[in-house]
């Protein structure tokens, strides 16, 4: 196994390190993404896709891959001057602008994994699943909920999140967070702290962005990257509607 992962040895093979080396990734959207990236790279994934059209802002800084000095800039851009400088002979591909309906197909297409960390505010991050399941390219999907972090795996010929769409709601990831705690207490495991956020969530008076802590940023990175290598080595996995839970809290 070469130096730069010589500590990896025992945990993965050397097959499998130049498994996942060769393996081409996609992340759309670059906000948590900017996080999963980084631990992707270092645990050997080296070729690498991420998609966005924002720049950064100072409110990012509290949980995503960037540093003041990247204020103002966009954010692909950054994030690939940062994970160049972790490794410069892998592959980062970068697309500065939004995914939409005319080019989504265009940019998943050759890609083995996806991340969806796209903001719901459209209907793009399902139809994003949509392509990926009719190209046979499973999606992971990562949730921020701040002391803990949330993903659920969209395999092709599987479920999509519609199934858990409510009639007349438009879906964002505030549902299927809500949609993972009532399934725990159906199973007799609740994380009531996880109904307490929400409850606080939706009573705010302004309409912002849900509250996101750096905690769950790293806890879903370091997941999403488990996820990609049982992915790409051929080992199991959960696929939705199960889900990986991973929090500090006790209930």
């Amino acid at each position: 196994m070469e130096t730069r992962y010589s500590r990896n040895r025992i945990y993965l093979t050397e097959k499998e390190q130049n498994t996942i080396k060769n393996t081409p990734i996609i992340l759309g959207g670059s906000g948590i993404g900017s996080v999963i990236a980084e631990c992707a790279l270092r645990l050997g994934f080296e070729n690498i896709t991420i998609i966005d059209g924002d720049q950064v802002e100072l409110s990012n800084l509290n949980r995503q891959n960037y540093t003041q000095d990247d204020i103002s800039i966009d954010k692909t851009e950054a994030i690939k001057n940062r994970l160049l400088s972790i490794n410069k002979e892998a592959t980062i591909k970068v697309y500065n602008g939004f995914l939409n309906s005319e080019n989504v197909e265009e940019h998943i297409t050759g890609h083995k994994i996806a991340i969806n960390a796209l903001d719901f505010s459209s209907d793009v991050p399902l139809l994003f699943d949509k392509v990926c399941q009719e190209h046979s390219i499973p999606v992971l999907h990562p949730y921020n909920i701040g002391w803990g972090g949330l993903v659920a795996v969209i395999a092709p010929g599987g479920l999509s999140l519609t199934s858990i769409e409510k009639p007349k709601e438009v879906f964002n990831e505030v549902n299927m967070v809500e949609y993972a705690s009532s399934y725990l207490k159906f199973w007799g495991s609740p994380h009531n702290w996880i109904d307490d956020i929400i409850e606080k969530y939706r009573n705010e008076k302004e309409v912002l962005s849900p509250p996101q802590l750096s905690i769950a940023s790293w806890t879903v990175a370091a997941m999403c990257t488990h996820i990609l290598f049982n992915i790409a080595t051929d080992k199991e996995f959960k696929k939705f509607p199960e889900f990986y839970l991973s929090t500090i809290m006790d209930s």
